[in-house]
């Protein structure tokens, strides 16, 4: 878990944000690690499994690794030790809850302390709707309006601001994970991957949903570009994410053409790994409020 900041409010997320640990470390964001399952093998998400182990072991596995949401007690662990540091707030964004129980443990957690009169620490709890990067900005945003010194309902509205505003795309380069996990049949696993397919996702309303399929990785990539392009400068916080992908630096190229900003580039780890696969790569962004209606 990264290292508790002494501050007036703490950002806190979890492990599927797949923020790189420098930034989280650098703005004081606490991750709570989920956990994932190999058979019988459990291991604490960046802790005890690295991406580049996880991905190792993926290759060796015949069936996919499970993850698991953190438990309650983890969460309080973190609210505890904030409060312990003299913070008097804490912001958690959450996966989305509509595909993990990882923020009703944020929640949970939330109500033990609230409970706790010895303790006085106010906790919010916002359900991200979004995952990897999309999940990531938002904590990073979240985090800088702490250190620029927001209070606690001003992060909670921006937080719940942002997450209507995310957007997140991604294209697969394997259906490997897909077919593992029983999500698609044998047979037309093994057709679309002798044409090249590329499926296109896009995380919609908290859930991840098929958004087309490109015959090529080139194909692909140019979508996910010109995807960016499309909203005419009107985006902020733009991320990108990959899973152990050789054509990141290519593929930040193409959109720094059209982005005059940072771009954060995070690794996909475990927890969305686990159902992307290896050579997963994606944008996430804010749209600007200007340009929300016309989205």
């Amino acid at each position: 878990m990264s290292t508790q900041h002494s501050t007036d409010i703490v950002i806190v997320t979890d492990s599927s944000c797949d923020l790189p640990a420098s930034i989280a470390d650098e703005l004081g964001i606490v991750i709570v690690p989920l956990t994932i399952r190999f058979g019988d093998e459990e291991f604490v998400d960046r802790e005890e499994l690295s991406t580049a182990e996880f991905w190792s072991r993926c290759v060796n596995s015949p069936t996919l690794p499970e993850t698991a949401a953190p438990a309650p007690g983890l969460y309080e662990q973190v609210y505890r030790n904030a409060a312990a540091a003299g913070t008097r707030g804490v912001v958690v964004v959450s996966l989305s809850s509509a595909l993990s129980a990882t923020m009703q443990s944020a929640q949970l957690a939330a109500r033990t302390i609230a409970a706790d009169e010895s303790i006085d620490l106010d906790v919010r709890v916002v359900d991200s709707r979004t995952i990897t990067m999309g999940l990531g900005t938002i904590a990073i945003a979240c985090a800088r309006a702490a250190r620029a010194g927001d209070g606690l309902d001003e992060i909670e509205h921006l937080a719940q601001d942002l997450v209507e505003r995310t957007r997140v795309f991604g294209a697969l380069d394997t259906l490997e994970n897909l077919k593992k996990g029983g999500r698609i049949g044998n047979a037309k696993a093994m057709l679309a991957t002798a044409l090249s397919i590329k499926p296109i996702i896009e995380v919609t309303g908290g859930v991840v949903e098929q958004g087309g399929k490109q015959r090529t990785r080139s194909k692909a990539l140019s979508y996910l570009v010109d995807k960016v392009r499309s909203y005419d400068g009107n985006i902020e916080n733009l991320a990108v994410m990959h899973a152990d992908c050789s054509d990141v630096d290519l593929f930040v190229e193409l959109l720094a053409e059209h982005y005059a900003g940072e771009i954060v580039v995070g690794e996909i780890g475990p927890v969305i790994g686990t159902h992307g696969g290896r050579g997963t790569i994606g944008v996430a962004f804010q749209v600007t409020s200007s340009s929300i209606d016309g989205d």
